[in-house]
């Protein structure tokens, strides 16, 4: 099975990044092997900062999302989306690509499930 989880949210304010995350942490606990793919899409770029400072007992999207990338999990951010928040030249988490319309339309046409928050 190979699964596109696109997230279009940001990272806080709605739990919407928050429940993909937890989504896809949960689909490769029970299926290691399963080819997975999370896009970062629009105000959804900002998952993919570091340095993210959560208060204690609450989620924090930058440790889930380091904690998928360790499982293999290839995540990647659009740069237009970056771009047009002033993010263009921002350092992202390790592991988070900067991407563009070609490779999330591969990806796309490479899916045979696409899930979006």
């Amino acid at each position: 099975m190979n699964i596109l989880i696109i997230i279009n949210d940001a990272p806080y304010g709605t739990e919407k990044a928050y429940n993909a995350l937890r989504l896809a942490l949960t689909l490769k606990k029970q299926d290691p092997a399963m080819k997975l793919g999370i896009f970062l899409l629009a105000d959804a770029v900002g998952c993919g900062l570091p340095k993210q400072n959560t208060p204690s007992g609450y989620y924090n999207v930058e440790t889930m999302l380091k904690s998928i990338i360790s499982k293999g999990v290839p995540v990647k951010a659009c740069g237009m989306c970056m771009e047009a928040r002033g993010m263009k030249n921002l350092e992202l988490i390790k592991g988070v690509e900067h991407s563009n319309m070609i490779e999330f339309a591969e990806w796309v046409k490479k899916s045979e499930k696409i899930i979006t928050f």
